[in-house]
C-alpha cells in the first residue's frame, strides 16, 4: 500500500511540475507578443485611394485575435463589423470600431484597461483597408 501511495505522489508531482512549466511557457509567449504589439505603429490610411466595397482584415497577438469587415463607400468608412474578438478582458475595446467610423481615422485613443485589444482591433482595421 505504501508503494502505491509513493507512486501516486510521484505521478502527481510530475504532473504538477509539467503543468507549471507549460503555464510558464504560455505566459512568457503571451507577454512577449503583447510587448511587441506595443511597438507596432498604427498608420493612417488614405481613404481617397480605397474603392467602394467590403474589406476583411485580421490581426493577432497571442492571446488576442481579431477579424473585422470594413465597409467603404464614397471614400468613407461607413461600417465596421467586429466578426471575431478573442480575448480575455478586452471587451471594452469593442467600442473602437464606432470611434473609427465617427472620426474616419485610425488615430483614435485606445480604451483604458483594454489597450492590447484596442491595438489589435485597430491593426485588423488597418489590415482590411490596406488590401
Amino acid at each position: 500500500m505504501k508503494k502505491i501511495l509513493i507512486g501516486v505522489l510521484i505521478v502527481f508531482i510530475i504532473i504538477a511540475v509539467a503543468g507549471g512549466m507549460t503555464l510558464k511557457i504560455i505566459t512568457d509567449r503571451a507577454d512577449a507578443d503583447l510587448q511587441k504589439l506595443l511597438a507596432v505603429e498604427i498608420k493612417e490610411v488614405d481613404l481617397s485611394k480605397i474603392e467602394n466595397g467590403t474589406y476583411t482584415g485580421t490581426y493577432q497577438a497571442f492571446p488576442i485575435e481579431v477579424e473585422v469587415k470594413v465597409v467603404v463607400a464614397d471614400q468613407k468608412i461607413t461600417d465596421i463589423d467586429l466578426v471575431k474578438h478573442n480575448t480575455g478582458k478586452g471587451q471594452a475595446a469593442e467600442a473602437l470600431p464606432t470611434k473609427v467610423v465617427e472620426t474616419q481615422s485610425l488615430k483614435v485613443d485606445t480604451i483604458t484597461g483594454a489597450t492590447y485589444s484596442s491595438k489589435v482591433i485597430l491593426l485588423a482595421i488597418q489590415d482590411a483597408l490596406s488590401k
